[in-house]
């Protein structure tokens, strides 16, 4: 029996403390870029251990604002996986920049140090190493192999919470790390982002570009409205600021994080000690129960050979069980916007973009909803070989 209501494969967790944030903040009759944005930004600093923290409406902005401030334009070349979201490549787009993909590694998923290195080229300017679904991968080697002159950005966008090997979190590398707080991420205020990194000069000017390349914030402005605030706008700006309703909302999502995290963890867990008995050969993305893993996305690879269902079969019949699985993603080298079939080759993104498969996870799901992917998935395997024999 299929499951009476749709399960989507990421749902935010909202409690009445969101709420009353938001209430108080429509209270005080300032909703826009303000105190309560500068507190989220300084408490955000504090938990992924970073000197500097700027918050923009979404972590496409956050990417375009990092390359931007590494001086990328026309004529460059940004190096970045292929198995990502959009916004990695169009940031550079954006710019003028060419995205040159790379391949990635079939344990991680993400990009490596080798993977990188045999696509740079004298008009590499910068490189975009991506955090998928949460597990982080070491930029230090990815940094040492770089020449000095190739930037490098961090998109963690999956990756609040997750922790490099050595046990610092994400965002305290030092390099322009980009997180984003979409209504699915482990921490939500329904759209926004965020550069941490460790320069002061440059979180201004990320800041300034930010707002309209204003000299001054909106805030300070109405907030020192007795004194005479006169500029000359000498940049190019962006409207690309936070707001204080959602800064009110990450306040409180950044305090329940250990909570959410927990909860992530035991449904992974769940997943892990029930689905390989009814796939032979099932994988998994590395480090997936490991406590440094932020678990955004619970990845899974179906076999290579010998599996009787199709992937994409496999996740109609799963949607039409009311279970929300889906693909992150379909490799973006093989899309006309970026080349298509004029692209190279990247072998292990094409076979893993074929037999990744997401499952629902997030922290508003109890074991019960886990359970219920489970029990469905087997049916929906057992359904399908029956039509195929």
């Amino acid at each position: 029996m299929m499951r009476d209501e749709y399960l989507p494969f990421g749902k935010p967790n909202f409690s009445d403390d969101e709420i009353a944030a938001i209430t108080r903040v429509l209270r005080s009759g300032w909703v826009g870029m303000g105190p309560e944005t500068l507190e989220f930004e300084k408490e955000l600093g504090a938990f992924v251990q970073a000197p500097q923290v700027v918050t923009t409406n979404s972590c496409t902005s956050a990417l375009f604002l990092s390359l931007l401030a590494h001086g990328v334009g026309p004529g460059d070349e940004v190096i970045c996986p292929s198995l990502t979201w959009c916004s990695t490549a169009n940031a550079a787009m954006h710019l003028g920049a060419r995205p040159v993909f790379c391949d990635i590694d079939p344990d991680t998923l993400c990009a490596s140090a080798e993977t990188i290195g045999a696509k740079l080229s004298p008009r590499t300017k910068a490189v975009v190493i991506v955090h998928l679904g949460g597990l982080a991968i070491e930029p230090g080697p990815i940094r040492d192999a770089l020449p000095a002159h190739v930037a490098l950005v961090e998109d963690a966008a999956h990756a609040l919470g997750a922790r490099y090997a050595d046990g610092r979190p994400v965002g305290s590398s030092g390099n322009l790390t980009c997180f984003s707080f979409y209504a699915n991420k482990n921490l939500s205020t329904g759209e926004g982002g965020a550069v941490a990194l460790s320069d002061e000069e440059t979180a201004a000017r990320l800041r300034s570009l930010g707002q309209n390349a204003m000299p001054s914030d909106a805030w300070k402005r109405y907030s020192h409205s007795k004194s005479l605030l006169s500029f000359a706008l000498t940049d190019l700006g962006y409207k690309m600021n936070y707001t204080d309703l959602q800064a009110a909302i990450g306040r409180i999502q950044l305090r329940r994080q250990p909570e959410f995290h927990a909860r992530r963890l035991k449904i992974a867990t769940h997943y892990h000690e029930n689905l390989p008995r009814m796939i032979s050969g099932l994988r998994f993305q590395r480090d997936l129960l490991d406590t440094d893993h932020a678990r955004h996305l619970y990845l899974i690879l179906l076999p290579r050979t010998g599996f009787p269902v199709s992937r994409d079969r496999l996740l109609l019949a799963l949607r039409n069980r009311n279970i929300g699985a889906s693909i992150h993603y379909p490799p973006l080298h093989r899309m006309p916007l970026y080349g298509g079939a004029d692209q190279p080759a990247l072998p292990e993104t094409e076979s893993i973009g074929a037999r990744i498969l997401t499952l629902p996870i997030s922290a508003s799901m109890s074991l019960a909803d886990a359970d219920a992917v489970v029990v469905q998935t087997e049916q929906a395997l057992r359904a399908e070989e029956r039509v195929i024999v």
